[in-house]
């Protein structure tokens, strides 16, 4: 009786394990969700709130410089390549025929630094019309604007495919 109990069984098994199916993963998107242009919709006059959400900076231990400070390079937590920190900046982006900026509309969320090392970074960005493409930023050193206090990243451009590695 064991004999035909333990075959039976099996296939039992077999057949409840091969009817779960495992939930399906979308490939096709290899960015990671935190390296992303986020868009939260306004009703007020000054339009809709855009948020750049990436991974920056490197351990303090495996760098020997990547700023100059009073002549000297010098390690800033949170700067420069890498992805030891998570940031979060408000800015608004400003289009002038193909020139894109963004500036920041928060004063200190980046940094209470004077300047910022930004890494070149890709993210992943949905526009308004449900297309998914990527705001491109190059790498820059931005300074704080003496007045506004606010920094300008420069050069930024939109594409198809993510034009940085964002290491």
């Amino acid at each position: 009786m064991k004999k035909k109990t333990l075959p039976i069984a099996f296939l039992t098994l077999l057949t409840l394990f091969s009817a779960c199916e495992k939930e399906k993963v979308d490939t096709t998107i290899k960015e990671p969700a935190r390296n992303r242009v986020v868009v939260i919709p306004s009703d007020s006059k000054t339009g809709n709130t855009t948020f750049l959400v990436t991974m920056v900076g490197h351990n303090a231990k495996d760098c020997t410089g990547c700023v100059v400070v009073d002549g000297y390079l010098t390690h800033v937590n949170c700067m420069g390549q890498g992805t030891y920190c998570s940031i979060a900046t408000a800015v608004q982006l400003q289009q002038n025929g193909t020139d894109i900026t963004a500036v920041t509309t928060d004063t200190f969320d980046l940094t209470s630094e004077d300047f910022f090392l930004m890494p070149d970074r890709s993210l992943n960005y949905t526009d308004e019309k449900g297309n998914r493409i990527f705001l491109n930023i190059p790498a820059q050193l931005v300074y704080r604007d003496s007045t506004t206090r606010q920094f300008t990243f420069t050069g930024l451009f939109y594409s198809n495919r993510a034009a940085y590695s964002n290491n």
